[in-house]
């Protein structure tokens, strides 16, 4: 395995930033903006779509951690495909991983768009927008410390606000406030636990799974974690116990005080939970902190996808200029080139519906195909694993991270990702989506043997 990356970028991300990135790179714009779309889905069931998940994910993560324990290297899963499995591989994880940040890159400055007419409604949506995708570029040229310092303030907003809406929510269930009677915690099964039957709560758990996407992050920034064996393994342990609590944590405390059938009725349950106890700038804040999810969403895909790209290039699957370092360590062309990728979505968003009134449907498709290329470097991982465990039976017997038992909880993952996308081809809304994500995997696949004419 090439480690001349390893070599030219700089460990600068602290276990602090490691953390915060694992972390935050989870909770997104989905859990504030998107509750209500899966408690619709399946009600209260949803509880254990999300447990369920992050049971899996778990799984995942310590397979990955097994791995990095002994090459903590940049775009881990990706050089881990090309070594363990076939370099056709670690080129599908590679473009997988580009094409999945570009995408939710786009759709979060348009976001940002959206959330910044709260304050200002006759502001051009295109405009926060653009400045968003300047100053995170800037950002992440700066230095792979200055990406790591802003995800980690991002990152602290939402929790601290997940954490906030928790205790708030449990004050209300407990003890009631200002006149609010005890709700209690009956909501959960009085109105129904499984709203739609079995095939609603399996619909939802592909949305929920979404929603986990770039829980993977912290592979990618292996290379450039200082102390990578310490920080890598504290970082897989204490994060995917944080995000189940924040995302069971605030669900339940949501189903608990409002009957999962109403919630369509009210609004954002985050602002109308904090209203309830007379917040009354609730609105102002959770969409503040909607705001910096999306940024923070938007600053983790131009640093996942320029290491990508960097790692291509250093495969000799890109030209060489992909790989050029500023004297901060950077690959500033990797960081510039998808930047502008993110900047040429936003403007085709702005200027495709006027010209092609079919469009807004177009993109709204493009948008969520990328849950499959999002699933990939899972899949990879969890297989890699496998093969990894064949090649270096030496170095794994005194392992203190291995993954539980291994290789039947990889199958048994595997066997779970499977169903998934089964059901999202089941289910209409999500159908298409997935198509799209096929065809590009099927398109990249050709683009890889005839490129490489075969070689590998």
């Amino acid at each position: 395995m090439s480690d001349n990356n390893e070599e030219k970028l700089e460990r600068k991300l602290s276990a602090r930033h490691m953390k915060m990135i694992a972390l935050g790179g989870t909770i997104g714009v989905g859990l504030f903006m998107g509750a209500k779309s899966t408690i619709g889905w399946t009600g209260p069931s949803v509880l254990l779509d999300y447990a369920i998940a992050g049971l899996f994910l778990y799984l995942i993560m310590r397979a990955l951690g097994e791995m990095l324990y002994v090459h903590p290297v940049t775009g881990s899963f990706s050089q881990f495909a090309s070594e363990y499995l076939h370099p056709v591989f670690g080129y599908l994880t590679a473009w997988s991983n580009v094409f999945q940040y570009i995408v939710v890159g786009i759709s979060e400055v348009i976001a940002i768009g959206t959330y910044m007419q709260f304050w200002w409604p006759h502001l051009p949506s295109w405009l926060p927008g653009i400045i968003a995708i300047i100053f995170l570029c800037i950002a992440n040229l700066v230095s792979v410390s200055a990406f790591g310092e802003l995800e980690y303030w991002f990152a602290l907003v939402k929790v601290v606000t997940i954490i906030a809406m928790i205790i708030v929510g449990l004050v209300i269930i407990v003890f009631g406030f200002n006149g609010i009677a005890p709700t209690g915690i009956s909501n959960i099964w009085s109105h129904g636990f499984f709203a739609n039957g079995f095939k609603g709560f399996f619909f939802a758990l592909a949305i929920v799974i979404a929603s986990y996407q770039g829980i993977e992050l912290i592979g990618v920034t292996a290379g450039e974690a200082e102390n990578p064996k310490e920080t890598l393994v504290k970082a897989i342990q204490d994060t995917i116990g944080r995000i189940l609590i924040f995302y069971i944590g605030a669900i339940f405390v949501i189903l608990s005080i409002y009957p999962w059938d109403k919630i369509n009725q009210i609004g954002s349950p985050f602002v109308e939970t904090f209203s309830q106890v007379g917040i009354t700038a609730a609105a102002a804040i959770i969409n503040f902190v909607v705001v910096t999810a999306a940024l923070s969403g938007s600053n983790s895909g131009i640093y996942s996808a320029s290491r990508m790209e960097f790692l291509l290039s250093e495969e000799g699957q890109l030209p060489k200029i992909f790989r050029k370092l500023n004297r901060h360590g950077v690959p500033y062309v990797s960081v510039i080139s998808i930047s502008l990728g993110i900047l040429l979505g936003l403007l085709l968003n702005v200027l495709l519906p006027i010209f092609f009134p079919s469009a807004n449907q177009i993109f709204v498709y493009v948008y969520s195909s990328s849950v499959l290329p999002g699933m990939v470097p899972w899949i990879i991982i969890l297989i890699s694993q496998i093969r990894f465990r064949k090649q270096h039976a030496d170095e794994l017997v005194n392992h203190p991270f291995k993954m539980p038992l291994s290789p039947i909880s990889n199958y048994v993952t595997l066997v779970f990702l499977a169903i998934t996308l089964i059901f999202m081809f089941i289910n209409p809304a999500t159908r298409i989506p997935l198509i799209i994500g096929i065809v590009f995997l099927l398109i990249m696949t050709i683009l890889y043997f005839v490129k490489f004419n075969f070689k590998d």
